[in-house]
């Protein structure tokens, strides 16, 4: 069951974020955000626990932009839905496209995205090194061996 975030259930967002990145905070060339205060919506699983969310913010009339989405469990729908639900949200507040950021490394969010009709827009070099000066926890390489340096801003335009 997909719930919009609101004073309810904002705690359990909260300790969402820090159990699954260790703080709420995230750091993107296009700002810093406290995620846990932005808007968005929680997916619940079978026992009414946060098994996914996403956050997002309006920059103006025409863009919302996605700051997180997160899924507990991979290859469920659980983070389909929640962009489902964004872009929907979007439509309704007269937005024209939705877009997000993600980093080089994070190559299933790369494909996540395309597969959804997401597309690159712009790349910013070393944005990530800029991000550690204000978040030094950033780690220099990923998981997957590639090391996270460069943001890649992904759009799409709602038809």
């Amino acid at each position: 069951m997909i719930e919009m975030i609101d004073e309810d259930n904002r705690e359990k967002v909260s300790d969402f974020f820090s159990k699954h990145w260790g703080t709420t905070e995230m750091v993107l060339s296009s700002g810093v955000y406290h995620c846990d205060e932005l808007d968005g919506y929680v997916y619940k699983g079978t026992k009414g626990e946060i098994v996914g969310l996403v956050t997002y913010i309006r920059h103006n009339e025409d863009i919302c932009e996605v700051i997180s989405l997160d899924s507990v469990y991979e290859g469920q729908g659980i983070g389909s839905s929640l962009m489902c639900v964004i872009e929907e949200k979007a439509r309704e507040l007269g937005a024209k496209a939705v877009q997000l950021i993600t980093t080089n490394d994070n190559l299933h969010a790369l494909s996540f995205y395309q597969k959804r009709g997401y597309v690159l827009k712009a790349v910013y070099p070393n944005a990530v090194e800029k991000a550690r000066t204000v978040k030094p926890s950033i780690p220099f390489v990923a998981s997957n061996g590639i090391p996270i340096r460069d943001e890649w801003l992904l759009y799409k335009l709602l038809i």
